[in-house]
């Protein structure tokens, strides 16, 4: 169903989407010097919006009618990236895999900052899509992606087509809206992924998991700490290849990924508990408040100067 409003997405808007969800876009017809008119130009007319679901798994819909086609390139890593048409078309590109999606089709892929996606938007009345990023395979005990990545393309059941468009039509802020998601994301994940025997979670040692799992809690205990490969290496009682390599395929994302993570997350806690930016960054282990900045920004959609303390 389409809304009766729709919102003006505008390369600012576009801009801004991409630095909180690590995409960069580019406009079919964007001008080359940049204006404040070019800037404020609908490339499309619609909604995209996030819906809470677990803390590995983040959903977004999107509903557009594209004005302007636009190209969208990934620039992070993440183990598992699903997307499913529902309507309109797409075509997507990954090294050189190259696919083009009409509503029914879905993908998933892992997202590494050495082969971005490529997914090319054309003019059209109506795109619309279901996104889902896994940020970590370990809560859920899903496959690792394999190496190197492969684009994965199927057809999505015609009952979950059917699915996805009915919940797409609810109110995202029902509390009832956000346990169907999390229902469907996990449909989504059993029919996406593929099968790949050579894919499977990484065989570990017992000795090896309890080393891994002290490494990882130590490191959501303390992520202010000083962190070196070589220091967290010895120990875990690993070479520091075994150990980047064991933690990313036991868990789903790299051992500093797991740092930055906990650091914001920290980060986030002091700022609401009242600290300023320069001491929440030094307090989190950032030696430079501007880093900080665009590294909370990027992860939490709003700059850490606007985060206090919640109003009583």
């Amino acid at each position: 169903m389409r809304s009766a409003a729709l919102s003006a997405i505008t390369p600012h808007t576009l801009a801004q989407l991409g630095q909180r969800f690590g995409i960069r876009y580019r406009i079919d017809d964007a001008p080359g010097a940049a204006t404040p008119e070019a800037a404020a130009t609908p490339v499309a007319r619609g909604r995209v919006q996030d819906v809470r679901l677990f803390d590995s798994l983040h959903l977004t819909l999107s509903e557009l009618e594209v004005e302007r086609g636009y190209t969208s390139s990934s620039c992070q890593s993440v183990p598992w990236f699903v997307s499913v048409v529902l309507d309109g078309e797409v075509s997507l590109t990954l090294g050189e895999q190259k696919y083009d999606l009409t509503a029914g089709k879905g993908f998933c892929a892992p997202l590494g900052t050495a082969r971005p996606l490529v997914v090319y938007q054309p003019r059209q009345r109506h795109l619309q899509t279901v996104n889902l990023a896994v940020l970590a395979t370990e809560p859920f005990a899903l496959p690792s992606p394999p190496q190197p990545g492969a684009l994965h393309v199927w057809t999505l059941p015609a009952a979950l087509h059917r699915l996805l468009i009915e919940q797409a039509r609810q109110p995202a802020s029902a509390w009832r809206q956000r346990l169907a998601w999390q229902g469907l994301a996990l449909q989504l994940l059993g029919t996406a992924l593929p099968e790949n025997d050579d894919a499977g979670p990484v065989r570990v040692s017992k000795r090896e998991h309890a080393c891994l799992a002290a490494l990882h809690e130590r490191i959501r205990r303390h992520p202010g700490a000083e962190y070196r490969l070589a220091e967290l290496a010895d120990a875990a009682a690993m070479s520091a290849s075994s150990l980047r390599e064991k933690f990313s395929r036991h868990y789903g994302y790299t051992l500093f990924t797991h740092i930055r993570r906990c650091r914001l997350d920290q980060a986030r806690r002091y700022l609401e508990q009242g600290y300023s930016v320069q001491q929440t960054a030094h307090a989190s282990g950032f030696k430079h408040a501007t880093n900080f900045a665009t590294a909370y920004k990027r992860a939490f959609g709003v700059t850490p100067h606007t985060v206090g303390p919640p109003h009583r």
